[in-house]
């Protein structure tokens, strides 16, 4: 098993940066009305590496509860629609979400499945190889199971990118340890991702519909669980016998855990802000 550590970020764009992360899932009710009825809900910002069109049906709120890759494509307006609203005329979309198997070209660089989600700031785009989530989330790192758990993973990756176009990226200097950049930058995706959750079930289209019907207790409770099985010391734990926090980049699991109640909880950008307090 590789996970990758975030690197080149800070000065520059240097080499691949994978700023992995995988958290839990708080999707499940899904409801879209209108999907393509509005300039905010289009897929032209979905694409696969094999071409297949999987993505051109994905027209209305039955298509995204009945298939997995229109539930995407609605996760994925409902993330773009909030953070416009957050962020006002200083927002832009992502470039491409972008899902393959094997492997993948990106700005960053090439990329395999083995890395699991990313973001690639040279190029604002999300990747995903949609087969991580039973490989390695579910079988190797005893993460939850369910086909939910993939829309939280998009919400912390586009909290990347809003990273990347508000300047938080260029904050990141150090690269490993409990305390260092690279965690706090992870966690405040986390945070991020929180503040969406928060609002999911509010969040509007360009024609006043909402987009996600319903976020229960248990669906927050899995989005826990699964940010507990993917912090350092858990996976550390369980690749190398003992947990060595010198060489984390993505926190602890009750660091993530905490990060993404912070943003859940208080759902503001200052609230997320882990590069100002002494200790995440």
């Amino acid at each position: 098993m590789r996970l990758p550590l975030p690197g080149g970020v800070g000065g520059g764009v240097g080499g691949i940066i994978l700023v992995v992360i995988v958290v839990g899932a708080v999707l499940l009710g899904v409801d879209i009305p209108g999907l393509t009825g509005g300039s905010d809900y289009s897929t032209s910002r979905l694409s696969d590496t094999a071409d297949t069109g999987r993505y051109d049906s994905c027209k209305t709120g039955a298509d995204a509860n009945e298939s997995a890759d229109c539930a995407r494509v609605a996760v994925e307006n409902s993330l773009t629609d909030y953070w416009g609203d957050e962020l006002g005329s200083d927002f832009r979309p992502e470039e491409a979400l972008v899902t393959f198997t094997d492997s993948v070209t990106t700005g960053c660089g090439g990329a395999t499945s083995d890395v699991g989600p990313f973001y690639c700031p040279a190029d604002s785009s999300i990747y995903l190889d949609t087969d991580f989530f039973d490989e390695v989330l579910e079988r190797q790192l005893g993460g939850p199971d369910g086909g939910f758990v993939e829309y939280y993973v998009l919400a912390h990756e586009y909290g990347h990118h809003i990273q990347n176009i508000t300047g938080q990226m260029s904050k990141v200097k150090t690269q490993q340890g409990e305390q260092s950049d690279a965690v706090r930058l992870e966690l405040q995706a986390d945070c991020y991702a929180g503040m969406w959750a928060r609002a999911a079930t509010s969040t509007e289209d360009a024609q006043g519909e909402v987009l996600i019907s319903e976020l229960t207790d248990d669906d927050i409770q899995l989005a826990i669980e699964a940010a507990e099985a993917v912090g350092d010391d858990r996976i550390q734990e369980k690749t190398q016998g003992q947990v060595t926090k010198e060489s984390w980049t993505h926190g602890s699991a009750a660091m993530r855990e905490k990060w993404f109640k912070v943003g859940f909880a208080q759902g503001s950008l200052s609230a997320c802000d882990t590069f100002a307090v002494d200790r995440v």
